[in-house]
């Protein structure tokens, strides 16, 4: 794998709070490469100390077989970088914001480029419209051309789908994996797992730190048992209920149901039910479901008890 990211033993402090601790990552050219997490996570900070806007700690960060820090005006040409809040010119049109970066740029002759990035991003019919007037998915796709315009061969992408309509998001999506067909290598924080799953690789942190890497197929490996979806009624009771019942390696809850992670569901199912329904609890439907992101991370980085952290 041509490797064009990588970081090593890479910490972010902030006074007391350590927001990155002990970062390594290798992304390789191509990739849709996935930072997950919760809020307050280090996805943020990660992404900007990936760019140079922040400054590391300790440890550092190799972009395309050079250290950021001391080449760090030479490769800010070959990075592109949408953050959360993109400032896009609300009383300039489509056409006219992406000429004003492509001009902070030093794009030289960008009418060609942006003919491109309006035909890519399907956005051409709207090109004269005011930027304050296009809707949220819309201003997502016109902050996308924006930071496309000067050809960066790395793209990183701060939770760019947050607070954007499930269709909107989806039409973004598409336009990211048509975009990996070119061969620039996307990272992109989300915290929106069922993103994750179309990644190459994915990262999970918490509280700073690397929980796992890797496929999202592999990831899913890493969680030991099988998944019943539950649905019935009082799911908070029902999730005390079950957490010590027989073959019941553990349990989560999302929101009118709970998933039970089992060994064996053929064995341990009946018992659950029996155990359910005996606290008066109205079983509506069970299946055994793949097991999920989702479920992975919730199991990674739920708090251990004393006998867990003790086993080898």
């Amino acid at each position: 794998m041509d490797i064009v990211v990588r970081t090593q033993n890479l910490d972010k402090s902030f006074g007391e709070i350590r927001a990155v601790e002990n970062l390594n990552l290798e992304i390789g050219r191509g990739e849709m490469f996935c930072l997950v997490g919760p809020d307050g996570a280090g996805k943020t900070t990660a992404i900007r100390l990936l760019c140079g806007i922040l400054k590391p700690t300790s440890g550092k960060v190799e972009l395309l077989g050079y250290e950021l820090e001391k080449n760090r005006d030479m490769l800010k040409s070959r990075i592109g970088y949408l953050s959360q809040k993109f400032s896009l010119y609300g009383d300039l049109t489509v056409d006219e914001n992406i000429e004003f970066f492509a001009e902070i740029h030093g794009v030289g002759d960008y009418r060609r480029r942006r003919n491109e990035l309006l035909e890519f991003t399907r956005m051409v019919p709207f090109r004269r419209r005011l930027a304050e007037n296009l809707s949220g998915g819309m201003k997502q796709k016109l902050a996308l051309a924006c930071t496309l315009v000067h050809t960066p061969d790395i793209l990183l992408l701060d939770e760019p789908t947050t607070g954007v309509d499930v269709v909107s998001r989806r039409d973004f999506w598409k336009i990211l994996s048509s975009l990996l067909r070119t061969g620039i290598t996307i990272i992109m924080s989300t915290p929106y797992l069922d993103e994750a799953e179309r990644s190459s690789r994915v990262a999970l942190i918490n509280q700073g730190r690397l929980m796992a890497a890797g496929t999202p197929q592999n990831i899913k490996t890493l969680m030991t048992g099988r998944v019943i979806e539950i649905v019935c009624a009082g799911i908070r009771k029902a999730v005390r209920v079950l957490r010590d019942a027989p073959g019941v390696l553990e349990v989560q809850a999302f929101g009118d149901r709970l998933n039970a992670v089992v060994e064996d569901p053929g064995r341990d199912l009946p018992g659950i039910l029996a155990r359910l329904r005996a606290e008066s609890l109205d079983v509506a439907q069970w299946r055994e479901i793949p097991t999920s992101l989702e479920n992975v991370f919730i199991s990674v980085t739920r708090p251990r008890t004393k006998e867990e952290t003790s086993q080898p």
